[in-house]
């Protein structure tokens, strides 16, 4: 599955005429698993390519505050790594046409067993995982067993990476690279500026697998600017914010004005 999303994403770029496709993303169990049903039906209708189901940890590193509060919330209301397991298999069955990955930390496959982890997300129909606090030079059994069940493995690029560094974390990566927009974590706003314009360009040069880009997006001018640079652009503390204020039923709308 890692070199079939890979495939895939590109054919949804020609078959479509798709100037940027779209990956979501939302934490399993807030604010609870109805209003997550529900979300991820609005971005599936709306037309999103892919859909990060978060599962929550307490020590979320990568995370902005909004994020980091929805991981909390769903801890304290009593999430199991089960249940983020049981709704990723039903959504990924009730929505075919979008490609789901998890997203976590390493504690949670350590916790789990890495390879009952990774064998379960293949297992349940889920096409891979996210791992932000797992570095390619301290997770080789977690690579190869991604490959070995056909699982897209899917990497970090970096401002602050060499060029030499961006090659060697594309050459063990699959399905798409993730490309940090900027420094710090998650939900602050990014600058859309020459020096984004010229990482993004370094990333390009540095693989052929997709580019999505996250950390900072969050309007349908931010999607907009990034047509030509990268494929694929990453919603996620917008999202939650947009729940928080209006509720589930304001997602569609959101989502099908990005990709006007």
């Amino acid at each position: 599955m890692g070199n079939d999303l890979e495939r895939e994403l590109q054919q949804r770029l020609q078959r479509k005429q798709k100037k940027m496709l779209l990956m979501t993303h939302l934490v399993v169990g807030y604010p609870s698993l109805a209003a997550n049903r529900e979300v991820i039906r609005q971005m599936a209708e709306a037309g999103v390519d892919c859909i990060e189901l978060q599962i929550p940890f307490s020590e979320s590193i990568a995370d902005g505050p909004v994020i980091l509060k929805a991981s909390q919330q769903s801890l304290e209301q009593g999430i199991t790594v089960e249940a983020c397991l049981r709704l990723g298999q039903e959504m990924a069955a009730a929505f075919p046409q979008v490609r789901f990955l998890f997203m976590t930390y390493y504690n949670i496959l350590f916790k789990y067993g890495e390879t009952a982890f990774l064998r379960r997300t293949r297992d349940i129909g889920l096409c891979g995982a996210i791992i932000p606090d797992l570095p390619p030079e301290e997770g080789p059994a977690y690579l190869a067993t991604c490959k070995d069940l056909g699982l897209a493995s899917i990497l970090f690029f970096t401002p602050t990476s060499s060029d030499e560094r961006l090659r060697q974390v594309a050459a063990q990566g699959a399905g798409f690279i993730y490309c940090v927009a900027r420094r710090g974590v998650t939900g602050q706003q990014t600058s859309f500026d020459h020096s984004l314009e010229r990482y993004l360009a370094r990333c390009r040069q540095a693989t052929t697998l997709p580019l999505a880009v996250g950390f900072g997006i969050s309007s349908r001018e931010d999607v907009a600017m990034l047509v030509g640079k990268a494929d694929m652009a990453v919603i996620g503390t917008a999202t939650i914010k947009l729940v928080d204020a209006q509720g589930p039923a304001a997602v569609g709308p959101f989502i099908a004005g990005l990709l006007a």
